[in-house]
């Protein structure tokens, strides 16, 4: 160990993190607001419970005409992140549980999902696609930490050469390289990075538990100095509050060697649209009419459109600004030069009860 560089006027001469309570750990979640609280010996917030799921299958099929792919593996219901916006947040309903803090904090997790995705994909007659990880909760939310179903199918997917592409707002996805870069060097993977804004105030508020932008930023540097191709998702877009930041986000995706990306206005189906008016009304109480005067602009006057396509991009002259600012910002900063196509060719199905034979 190096000797350190004696400091003037202080008593200590090793600046060591402490491990006592485990912040080094737990910060990078948000985990540190609770550990704080309850050393600064305030009522503890409320903590996160998990529930154990036997689901009989684990993919999901769609046939959305405005999704780019039509099958996707969930390990999580619920997310930890605690996106105030985020739309998969009604599915908890059907738990008969809140989408609004039950969703954060009372989760479920699909331990066998790995083995149930073995069975699935040595079906006789199944066809390949591009497996999508992350399209309702993420993968890579804290939980992840303990339990590692998400890197458990990503065993499944390398095993098997099946096509993959992850969307995450967690740093944690480079723990993975190891298996996705051997996948990405034959076309199989690429990740797509959530990154809302670049603000740390402004996503502590809006994403309490996800890591701070600059880990994201980090975290598209690792992949694609790893050779996987990577996107940046700027979503969702929240006007008044993350629209100004749309050239700044292009231009640091880049920076970063991100090599594509896109963006969403932000949805507010169903439960969401109220939580969202009560989150501006705490946080943005000076702009909460600006905010939802100009989604509703975008979204033919209502709080939400769940039209396909204009649910996606939006309609009317907002929409069409942030598209003209978002594709100038891109042609400036090299994105979205290429097109990307997985392979689905290279696919062995995992061997059966006897095992391979040759």
């Amino acid at each position: 160990m190096p000797k350190p560089t004696p400091r003037p006027v202080r008593g200590a001469t090793l600046n060591a993190e402490s491990r006592r309570f485990n912040l080094p750990q737990v910060a990078v979640d948000g985990d540190w607001l609770d550990e704080r609280e309850a050393i600064d010996g305030a009522p503890p917030r409320l903590r996160t419970t998990v529930t154990i799921e036997r689901p009989k299958t684990i993919i999901s099929r769609n046939t959305s005409p405005d999704v780019p792919f039509d099958r996707s593996i969930n390990p999580y219901r619920g997310c930890e992140h605690g996106c105030i916006y985020c739309f998969a947040r009604p599915s908890h309903a059907f738990h008969d549980l809140s989408p609004g803090l039950d969703f954060e904090s009372r989760l479920f997790v699909k331990p066998d999902a790995a083995a149930l995705l073995r069975v699935e994909l040595a079906k006789p007659g199944y066809v390949v696609r591009p497996m999508a990880l992350g399209t309702n909760t993420d993968p890579y939310q804290p939980i992840e930490r303990e339990w590692g179903v998400t890197r458990a199918v990503l065993g499944v997917l390398a095993d098997t050469n099946h096509p993959l592409t992850i969307t995450t707002k967690s740093d944690r996805v480079v723990r993975d390289i190891d298996l996705l870069a051997p996948m990405a060097a034959k076309g199989l993977a690429t990740v797509c990075m959530s990154i809302t804004s670049l603000d740390p105030r402004i996503a502590a508020t809006v994403e309490p538990r996800a890591p701070t932008p600059t880990r994201r930023l980090a975290a598209v540097r690792r992949l694609s100095e790893a050779g996987i191709p990577t996107y940046v998702s700027i979503a969702p877009v929240i006007p008044a509050i993350t629209d100004h930041e749309i050239e700044h986000l292009v231009e640091q995706a880049a920076a970063a060697g991100a090599r594509h990306a896109f963006f969403i206005p932000v949805r507010l189906p169903h439960e969401v649209a109220p939580l969202f008016r009560a989150w501006l009304d705490e946080h943005f109480p000076d702009r909460a009419a600006k905010v939802m005067a100009t989604i509703q602009s975008l979204r033919k006057g209502r709080d939400n459109d769940p039209g396909f396509f204009t649910r996606m991009q939006g309609s009317g002259p907002w929409a069409d600004l942030l598209r003209t600012r978002f594709h100038i910002a891109c042609r400036r900063h090299g994105l979205n030069q290429t097109r990307l196509t997985l392979r689905n060719d290279l696919f062995r199905p995992p061997a059966g009860p006897q095992g391979e034979l040759f």
